[in-house]
């Protein structure tokens, strides 16, 4: 499966079994979304359980939460993160905090999924990475999938869980693994190992990193498209470093953070965001508080820049190989 069809099965499957399910958001009915994702689920559950909204993120939003409290799991999409500004206040003031608020006596079992991330020549307004602003507020929970079986099973967990989720899914993998090399042919999912996806309910438990690829000489931390491009330099380089997939970033897989990094001594944070305030930044700083007697040299990040999502220099801004791979010569040499 590609990732599009990962996710549209995780939600065919989810909303099987259970009909407090229901998808809506611009344009995920009849057409099945800007990119497909919910291709079918209109005319197989019907239009009360898969149906189109008005241009209205923050309406989007606020609708779900309701549904959420009432006793539905509703299932919203944004078409891109970029969008997901005005329904922030609904996010932060209300579905963050409706469980305490009120001691356990509501919850809010919302997912809202959220195309995000650089790499398909969106420009400003189609390629951004917000994932910090997520991490940032107490109550609510960030997952980041990078593979079409993690997309399913990432996606199941979410939706059976109790607390809002922003599932942010990176778009330039929709249909293939990208491995930062863009003036070469697209790849697809055909060959990789995790396009092979059961078709039939799993689920993978939210807050477990996965370690793609073993090694002791450094870790690499990251999550979303840049597992792929990290991996393949790696590769590349001839470097025996390893490779954790956060997968979720709230909650984060602190122990398995650490005891890489403890065994490595050497620690490289790739994201697509910008630098100040990234998330790299609370990576950075959890590393340091743990590891700080194990590294053997400073912690390196590779990320976007302070400035908005270029169009005409997308693949000087993305963190590309010949970046991450200068990042690697220092973090070695020390």
């Amino acid at each position: 499966m590609t990732m599009v069809q990962a996710i549209n099965s995780a939600l065919r499957v989810m909303m099987a079994r259970d009909d407090r399910i229901v998808v809506l958001g611009e344009d995920v009915g009849y057409f099945g979304g800007v990119f497909r994702v919910t291709a079918g689920l209109q005319a197989e559950f019907g239009k009360q359980r898969c149906f189109d909204t008005p241009i209205s993120e923050c309406g989007i939003i606020g609708a779900a939460i309701g549904m959420a409290a009432y006793g539905l799991r509703p299932v919203p999409e944004i078409q891109f993160a970029d969008y997901i500004y005005p329904g922030l206040d609904q996010i932060i003031s209300e579905a963050a905090r409706i469980r305490y608020r009120s001691a356990g006596d509501f919850i809010c079992p919302m997912t809202v999924r959220v195309p995000f991330g650089g790499g398909i020549f969106g420009g400003q307004t189609h390629s951004q990475s917000p994932e910090s602003l997520f991490t940032h507020i107490s109550g609510i929970k960030t997952v980041v999938p990078s593979t079409p079986r993690d997309a399913k099973g990432l996606l199941i967990a979410a939706i059976e869980d109790n607390d809002p989720v922003i599932f942010m899914e990176p778009k330039r993998c929709y249909n293939g693994p990208f491995n930062g090399k863009y003036d070469q042919p697209a790849r697809s999912w055909a060959d990789h190992p995790d396009a092979d996806v059961d078709e039939e309910y799993f689920r993978i438990p939210l807050g477990k990193a996965k370690i793609v690829r073993e090694g002791d000489e450094c870790t690499i931390l990251t999550y979303g498209t840049m597992v792929h491009v990290a991996g393949q330099v790696l590769e590349d380089r001839g470097i025996n470093g390893e490779l954790i997939d956060l997968r979720t970033l709230l909650p984060l897989d602190i122990e398995a953070i650490e005891a890489s990094v403890r065994k490595t001594g050497r620690c490289l944070i790739i994201h697509e965001a910008t630098r100040t305030s990234g998330f790299g930044a609370e990576l950075s700083a959890l590393v340091q508080e743990r590891c700080f007697y194990h590294l053997e040299a400073p912690i390196e990040r590779v990320t976007g820049f302070d400035t908005p999502y270029p169009h005409s220099l997308e693949w000087a801004y993305f963190p590309g190989p010949i970046r991450i791979g200068e990042a690697l010569d220092r973090l070695m040499q020390d």
